[in-house]
């Protein structure tokens, strides 16, 4: 072999490395870009999971304020009303114990109370059912005093209503004023 056949093999030897090394050159970047794409794919997946966990969160929200701005419109005239109980409460003595030779007035009273009671009735407010031998409950009612029960079948129970209670849609405004048997 002389110089210049060694020239051209060596030269083939060279080409030959180069195509190998960009062969493996090329697998490598292959091998890079699928590694990439798995990447993306999970990043992809994080943002949708933080999407959905965003959605969720501001659905929450929204339901929650839905309920509450109904709540505040169901009770927004409370203090109103508690205002007005009192009121309420000096007509039905006045007409307790008006005495009979003033019907007129007893009459005219009645007619007051009425309107007014029927005007707070058309905004939500309801009188609690409670009468003597009812059980004595402290979600709806207020005990005022112990006294000894007139019969057995009062103990624990309620003996006299001293004030009337109220409720405001589905909350207690104030609590009967009862006095309990011992």
């Amino acid at each position: 072999m002389n110089d210049q056949e060694e020239t051209v093999e060596k030269k083939d030897n060279l080409e030959t490395k180069v195509e190998e090394t960009t062969d493996q050159a090329t697998d490598d970047n292959n091998d890079s870009a699928e590694e990439n794409s798995e990447k993306e794919e999970v990043e992809q997946v994080d943002y949708q999971d933080k999407y959905l966990r965003l959605y969720a969160e501001f659905d929450n929200f929204r339901k929650r304020t839905m309920r509450e701005r109904v709540d505040l419109i169901m009770t927004a005239s409370q203090d109103l009303i508690e205002k007005f109980l009192p009121l309420l409460d000096d007509f039905e003595r006045a007409s307790k114990n008006s005495s009979d030779d003033a019907n007129a007035m007893k009459e005219g009273m009645k007619l007051i109370h009425s309107k007014f009671e029927s005007t707070l009735t058309s905004k939500g407010l309801k009188v609690m059912d409670v009468k003597a031998g009812d059980d004595f409950n402290v979600d709806y009612h207020e005990a005022i005093t112990n006294i000894p029960a007139p019969t057995p079948k009062l103990k624990g129970k309620i003996v006299d209503v001293v004030e009337s209670g109220y409720k405001l849609g589905d909350k207690v405004l104030r609590y009967a004023k009862v006095v309990i048997g011992q």
